[in-house]
């Protein structure tokens, strides 16, 4: 009994201990962010993460993707890019306008910037079929009305429709001159990247970025994707022929380049990526003046996504500092 009066004086300590342990976390919280901050800022460009980086953790672990501001702000990047075929269930459980709405609270609530969509599985404007491609023009509006309602610059979109660039010229720079006005409308910028077939063709894409003669239609240079023909005319699957220099593909898209993709597949001991030199590309990126975000898109399976993720950036923040 004479230990009771010692009580109140050892819960008093533990108080103390604990306040003192949450204030030490989120002062190595805080530290920690502005330490992100300042590296950052040092940067020639920004960071963000495409949301397709995380599309097993969504797709298989059981994962909202309403975590995804939220996650990607806890991995230190300053914006997101949405993968609109990510939310597709949510979609048709909570309609189109709420998805966005909730969006755009989450994002907020994380201090992070919201870049762009990345718009799959709406019809191709490419297609050779006019009134295809009409209804791809159409089911493309209300991401572009997303976007502006986001606050993004930009929604990425497919132009395969055809392996024949005659024909693939025509009609891609109709869908895209028809998508373009309408974005205009709203102060979004539509964006081709390298994504397979014709698009990874870089001297037919930017012939066709030209012809459409638009300031609010440019190009997503992704590091990889440079595909241009796959076995049985698929759009994914087993490549049968790449286009010849991924890094003159690069330097062809920048000049018209509205944001820029940093794809990664594998890293060796010394966390380069194997199949593309950082350094070479980041120069690129430099020299042509561009200053955007550049998303970070891991697709690699040895590493875990948010290992992937790490080493991605890790390594643009490496190659950034190399080239200073």
């Amino acid at each position: 009994m004479r230990y009771l009066k010692f009580i109140p004086f050892l819960v008093f300590v533990v108080f103390l201990t604990v306040l003192s342990c949450k204030e030490k976390t989120e002062s190595q919280a805080a530290e920690q962010t502005d330490n992100v901050q300042k590296a950052n800022n040092s940067l020639f460009f920004k960071l963000s993460l495409a949301q397709w980086s995380l599309h097993r953790t969504f797709n298989e672990d059981g994962v909202t993707p309403f975590k995804f501001a939220e996650m990607a702000k806890n991995m230190g990047f300053e914006g997101v890019e949405y993968v609109n075929t990510l939310y597709a269930e949510q979609i048709k459980l909570m309609g189109f306008d709420n998805v966005i709405d909730s969006l755009k609270v989450l994002s907020a609530e994380q201090g992070i910037e919201n870049v762009l969509i990345m718009v799959d599985a709406e019809g191709d404007l490419a297609d050779p079929d006019a009134n295809l491609r009409k209804v791809a023009v159409e089911n493309h509006k209300k991401w572009i009305d997303a976007a502006s309602k986001l606050g993004c610059h930009s929604i990425r979109v497919n132009t395969f429709g055809t392996n024949e660039p005659e024909v693939w010229l025509s009609a891609v720079v109709d869908g895209l001159t028809q998508l373009a006005n309408y974005a205009a409308t709203k102060n979004i910028n539509v964006l081709c990247e390298n994504h397979g077939w014709l698009s990874s063709n870089a001297p037919v894409l930017m012939q066709a970025i030209k012809k459409v003669n638009m300031e609010n239609c440019g190009t997503l240079p992704d590091f990889g994707n440079w595909c241009i023909k796959r076995k049985k005319g698929e759009q994914w699957g087993e490549c049968e022929e790449v286009f010849h220099d991924k890094y003159q593909g690069i330097e062809m898209m920048l000049p018209e380049a509205k944001a820029v993709s940093a794809k990664s597949y594998n890293f060796d001991e010394q966390g380069h990526e194997t199949t593309l030199d950082y350094s070479r590309i980041l120069k690129l990126v430099k020299a042509s003046g561009y200053n955007g975000f550049i998303g970070v898109e891991y697709e690699g399976k040895r590493l875990s996504e948010k290992e992937g993720i790490l080493a991605t950036k890790a390594l643009l923040l490496k190659s950034a500092e190399a080239i200073k």
